[in-house]
């Protein structure tokens, strides 16, 4: 996933969130919903910097010789800049990007 692509702004927004909640009816849900898309945004990026600063690794185990790689620095800064997960879930769940279900409203709509 391309996470400078996104449209999230990179700075805290105030939002409404009753409107926000328009969609589930339930605040305590959308935000349970934004939470969950941005953990899962969270892992995806853990692993993509984890891979990318992997191929810096070295098999040093001295702790005591500790070297900085002014490519690892950048790779770090750019991953800093990038938008939080939580503004990223939050802008995708606007867009109407994120698919959510609730299999407890399901079932009560099956038992009627």
């Amino acid at each position: 996933m391309d996470y400078k692509r996104s449209n999230a702004p990179i700075n805290t927004v105030t939002r409404d969130v009753i409107k926000l909640s328009e969609d589930t009816g339930n605040v305590y849900e959308t935000v349970c919903i934004i939470a969950k898309r941005a953990n899962q945004i969270a892992v995806e990026m853990k692993h993509d910097l984890e891979r990318k600063l992997q191929e810096f690794a070295t098999m040093n185990d001295n702790l005591e010789e500790v070297s900085e790689n002014r490519e690892q620095i950048e790779i770090s800064r750019y991953y800093e800049k990038l938008p939080k997960p939580v503004l990223i879930a939050t802008q995708e769940y606007i867009e109407g990007k994120v698919m959510y279900r609730n299999p407890a409203k399901e079932k009560a709509k099956l038992d009627f």
